[in-house]
């Protein structure tokens, strides 16, 4: 730095000194403040893990309806003596889908101690009934092993199903249909014909029956609050559903069979 005559101005040694002194006293401050931030963070770290608040304290379950909470933490192997930082998420799942019911998992952590298990679980679209006992149908077409022995009212039916793959077709077919049609459908029954070695009888909660395939089934079935609509209030029948859609009255059906009756008697 020069002075108002061009000259340097130089600062003494005596002043420079205390100058740098307290630059240095400042780093050394702050490297003493590192090092026992350091050593504080270490410690409490020790200390944490080798406390129980580095062990699982609580676990919970929420999502499930079907699996109960208890069967939930169980498969998961999540006890209150699993380190809280030792959870494998890949193995908590390989665990529990062991569960057929389960469709996915996500382990939340909440520190310092508290777990809670996500589940999503395969809808029940449907019910096997099988000598008086009824099966649960998922919508991945899985038909469970546990059994039901009263009349379910949460999905449809499936009746005189004895094919097991028939019976998961069916279930996946089901998957397909929204939840206002399948709940309007009370019962499903197999009835194979001649010419339709596929075909399927049901019973609608609006009492109208349908004849149906279960080839393109959901396809079809997506027409059927449309078909409803376009029926008179009161009319009751059975909408064909097979190739063409077309609504034949109970009454006319009636009508046919006497009809016939008495043609044959005439014979």
């Amino acid at each position: 730095m020069k002075t108002k005559d061009g000259r340097e101005n130089i600062i003494p040694i005596d002043e420079r000194i205390p100058k740098l002194k307290e630059q240095r006293k400042q780093k050394t401050n702050k490297r003493l403040i590192f090092f026992l931030s350091v050593f504080f963070v270490l410690l409490l770290l020790v200390i944490y893990f080798q406390s129980p608040l580095s062990k699982v304290n609580e676990v919970n379950v929420k999502g499930n309806k079907y699996v109960s909470s208890e069967e939930i933490i169980k498969l998961s192997g999540i006890t209150a003596n699993t380190g809280f930082w030792n959870i494998q998420d890949d193995k908590v799942f390989s665990n529990v889908s062991k569960q057929k019911e389960i469709k996915s998992i996500r382990i939340l952590k909440s520190f310092p101690n508290k777990v809670t298990i996500a589940v999503e679980e395969y809808e029940r679209i449907a019910y096997a009934e099988k000598s008086g006992h009824y099966y649960p149908v998922l919508e991945n077409g899985q038909v469970l092993g546990s059994v039901s022995d009263h009349f379910p009212s949460d999905a449809p039916l499936l009746m005189n199903w004895k094919n097991a793959e028939q019976l998961q077709e069916m279930g996946a077919e089901l998957s397909k249909l929204p939840e206002g049609i399948i709940n309007s459908i009370s019962e499903i029954s197999f009835q194979p014909e001649k010419t339709d070695q596929n075909h399927l009888e049901l019973y609608m909660t609006e009492g109208y029956e349908v004849s149906a395939s279960m080839e393109n089934f959901a396809d079809k079935m997506l027409s059927y609050p449309a078909v409803i609509k376009q029926l008179s209030p009161g009319a009751k029948g059975i909408i064909h559903m097979e190739v063409g859609t077309y609504f034949e009255s109970f009454d006319k059906k009636d009508e046919d069979k006497k009809e016939g009756e008495k043609n044959e008697a005439e014979r």
